[in-house]
């Protein structure tokens, strides 16, 4: 069986290095993934050559709100969020799922939040970026239960999409500039740009302006960002992009494979890819 990771740029993503290894751990040997370069012109090409030996696909920036005109039936959170980051072909059909949303859930309360129903959620929450990835967050911090998030956006009149998610998720969002100072003592602080633009952020929690108790930043690599070096010379919990990758695509690997995703491989393998 194929499956593979769409998106442009793709040739940085460490998808394939996860499910690669989830796939040796599963015996699956027959089973192969491979990253493919694609923009949004392309997509609709790309997924018409995908037959019956294809799995699903796992899909990058910029190509997660353009799927969704592209789909046969697409589950209700997707729809909510306004982004898919997978396709599931099944009998015939494309499937479209968001599994970021539980990915960040996870990569939140491995760092010390408490999940769903099981302590208060933060109450004060401030997100970098208004883009799919912020959408995807706001439905993570409506599942543990927070109705009140701020964004900080870099381009205010790019934050339609997230401004329509939040309304379907149900989320109230005060929307300021990205560089407007904000409360001193948000509990979280959520990252969604890309690495260097939340410097200015850093710099302000070095300083004492900013003291958040919890710190996701998506990126990945180069690890730590200032970020979240910052952060964790402070002494807030930090959790960075890998963590977040790593459960996004431990809940792609069930539902293409139907079988539960050998996480530990994949957190094992991704880490040496990475240098550890």
């Amino acid at each position: 069986m194929k499956a593979a990771v769409l998106g442009c740029p793709v040739g940085h993503s460490l998808s394939p290095v996860l499910h690669r290894a989830a796939y040796q751990a599963l015996g699956l040997a027959d089973w192969c993934y491979e990253a493919i370069e694609c923009d949004e012109a392309r997509l609709p090409g790309r997924l018409g050559e995908c037959g019956p030996g294809w799995a699903g696909l796992s899909l990058t920036m910029p190509l997660k709100r353009a799927v969704l005109g592209l789909l046969d039936h697409t589950e209700p959170l997707a729809v909510e969020v306004g982004a898919a980051n997978t396709v599931v072909f099944r009998d015939g059909a494309r499937y479209g799922y968001n599994t970021d949303v539980p990915g960040m859930i996870s990569a939140l309360t491995e760092a010390g939040l408490p999940g769903p129903g099981s302590g208060p959620p933060p109450a004060r929450v401030l997100i970098l970026g208004a883009g799919a990835t912020a959408c995807s967050a706001l439905a993570a911090l409506r599942g543990l239960g927070t109705r009140e998030v701020t964004v900080a956006a870099r381009d205010k009149q790019r934050a339609e999409g997230l401004l329509a998610a939040a309304d379907r998720l149900g989320v109230a969002v005060l929307l300021i500039p990205f560089d407007t100072p904000g409360e001193a003592a948000p509990e979280l602080l959520i990252s969604t740009a890309p690495a260097g633009a939340a410097d200015i952020y850093a710099e302000r929690i070095d300083n004492g302006d900013l003291v958040p108790r919890y710190v996701l930043d998506v990126v990945y690599h180069p690890w730590p960002t200032r970020l979240a070096g910052a952060a964790q010379r402070s002494g807030a919990a930090v959790s960075g992009g890998f963590g977040l990758l790593l459960h996004q695509a431990a809940e792609q690997v069930m539902l293409m494979t139907g079988r539960a995703a050998p996480v530990e491989a994949m957190r094992a393998a991704g880490l040496a890819a990475l240098g550890g």
